[in-house]
């Protein structure tokens, strides 16, 4: 029983490791402000025949 919880826990730690890993390994000054986000909507170019 003691050796379940024992790889129960260590995948755990490996999930939770990875998990961590691929949320803080990307940007060196981690997020981009929120001007540069791209949260302002699309302009729709005027020059095709449905707006798209």
């Amino acid at each position: 029983m003691t050796l379940l919880l024992l790889e129960a826990l260590g995948a755990l730690v490996l999930l939770v490791f990875i998990v961590w890993w691929t949320m803080f390994s990307g940007r060196k000054n981690g997020e981009l402000p929120d001007s540069a986000k791209g949260d302002e909507p699309a302009t729709k170019d005027k020059g095709t025949k449905d707006g798209n």
